[in-house]
């Protein structure tokens, strides 16, 4: 008898082991990690001296013609990957939505609690890219510049500095957290660059500005 009732103890133990393991698969805290980081500002400044000064033009935009948060992982898409990558003791659910953790929103300085808080900017405006050239690409190429992960091109920020920010370039936007300048502008460009995007002369007069300053 005592040997049944061991048996019995082992088996909802290890019954007890698998479902915490199982568990864990989607409420592990994740840990928290940073956008890609930028080019140096020395290499910022060259790439900039090599991008093409062009007038904008927004004839035929629409935003559906970039396909974005597509699914990058199991259950996850990319505004989720980037929740977790961006987080701090990011919790998720089965179906890879953030239920706990705590994000800085390097464009103001502001944490939160709440992923609904949150937007997830794409740093060049896919608007802003669609008026530098991105009119010209293929769907596959412009769905990759929507879900790039790669490039300094995704950050998770307080969803009302990026409505605000809308469709804006750094000569009429930047982020009110003077300290986060220097980023914004190194990434900014850097994407450009990789993309092959052009500028207006009033987005390079004030990239420039900001470089010298970084």
């Amino acid at each position: 008898m005592r040997r049944f009732y061991a048996r019995r103890r082992v088996s909802i133990l290890a019954a007890l082991s698998g479902l915490i393991a199982s568990a864990a698969l989607f409420t592990a805290p994740t840990a928290s990690a940073a956008l890609p980081t930028p080019v140096s500002a020395a290499t910022a400044r060259s790439y900039l001296a090599t991008l093409t000064v062009a007038t904008e033009d927004r004839t035929g935009y629409n935003r559906d013609l970039f396909k974005h948060w597509i699914t990058i992982s199991g259950t996850c898409n990319t505004r989720e990957t980037v929740l977790k990558r961006d987080g701090t003791n990011v919790v998720t659910d089965s179906a890879c939505a953030s239920t706990s953790g705590s994000w800085y929103s390097p464009y103001d300085g502001a944490t939160w609690t709440l992923a609904s808080d949150l937007d997830i900017d794409h740093l060049v405006p896919l608007a802003e890219a669609w008026d530098s050239g991105a009119d010209s690409w293929s769907s596959a190429t412009r769905q990759a510049f929507a879900n790039d992960l790669t490039r300094p091109q995704l950050i998770a920020v307080t969803d009302n500095v990026n409505q605000a920010k809308g469709d804006q370039d750094p000569a009429t936007w930047m982020p009110s957290r003077t300290a986060y300048r220097c980023t914004y502008v190194r990434a900014w460009v850097q994407v450009k660059y990789y993309y092959d995007l052009s500028v207006d002369s009033a987005e390079k007069s004030a990239l420039t500005s900001y470089l010298a300053n970084c």
